[in-house]
């Protein structure tokens, strides 16, 4: 399992997030791994513009420090910190060995689908 997904995904319920979560966790083979939001709202309260830069910086460069990444993107590294424990909580990006912190995923898919209302 070298190359890790993540499929973002939409879901008002819950409940059906969590069982389709279990279905893929009994399959046998890698399915990709799924972070769900209850609503746009809380999708895009937490992922800033900024946040997904930090994401994209990360993503395929293996371990960073923090204020490497800080460097790279031309943030303050307090910023960047601050930012970073929003992403590790999400499951975005994980600390590596070295204290560093890094995107695991090699592809990152987000799953919206917006309908009038009934």
């Amino acid at each position: 399992m070298s190359k890790r997904t993540l499929t973002i995904t939409l879901q008002p319920d819950w409940k059906a997030a969590l069982r389709d979560a279990g279905r893929r966790a009994n399959a046998r083979s890698y399915q990709g791994e799924v972070l769900n939001f209850e609503s746009p709202g809380a999708f895009f309260g937490r992922m800033t513009e900024r946040r997904w830069a930090l994401v994209r910086a990360l993503q395929g460069q293996g371990e960073i420090s923090l204020r490497e990444l800080a460097r790279r993107v031309e943030r303050d590294v307090k910023r960047v910190h601050e930012d970073m424990q929003v992403l590790l909580e999400l499951g975005l990006v994980e600390r590596g060995e070295d204290g560093g912190v890094m995107c695991p995923f090699a592809t990152v898919h987000i799953d919206m689908e917006l309908r009038a209302a009934a």
